[in-house]
């Protein structure tokens, strides 16, 4: 299943130095802008101390995509997609997560890749993943 996404972007970058705040306010705007076209509809964000969650409103199970910076390069982004594994358990049962995942996979490329400065996209393999 494809749930990290790396890239590049210097024009993502949030306008701030404090290395207090986090990174990736810009990004989740961005998604917040495109994903209602692509067939989400958006919950809200909220700020963590390593970016922003952008949570969607999905019913069988709670979906969001995670959005921060990634520091293997100056100008690094990371889009983490939840949940990560195939299935979760809701009342004691297993519901499968890999088509909705795949479909928002899908989506957050398809916007990353026709914004303007954004490049390097690469898909995480599962190894990498659960190496973290």
């Amino acid at each position: 299943m494809r749930t990290h996404l790396e890239f590049r972007s210097k024009s993502l970058l949030d306008a701030h130095d404090d290395p207090d705040l986090p990174q990736g306010k810009a990004v989740a705007a961005l998604l917040i802008s495109k994903l209602p076209s692509a067939g989400f509809e958006v919950e809200d964000s909220v700020p963590e101390d390593w970016g922003w969650w952008v949570r969607l409103r999905h019913d069988p199970f709670p979906l969001r995509i995670g959005c921060g910076f990634y520091p293997e390069y100056e100008d690094g982004f990371l889009c983490f997609i939840e949940p990560s594994k195939p299935f979760v358990r809701r009342w004691l049962r297993r519901i499968p997560t890999e088509q909705p995942v795949e479909r928002l996979a899908d989506a957050v490329e398809g916007i990353l890749r026709g914004s303007d400065d954004i490049r390097d996209l690469r898909w995480w393999t599962e190894a990498e993943v659960a190496q973290g």
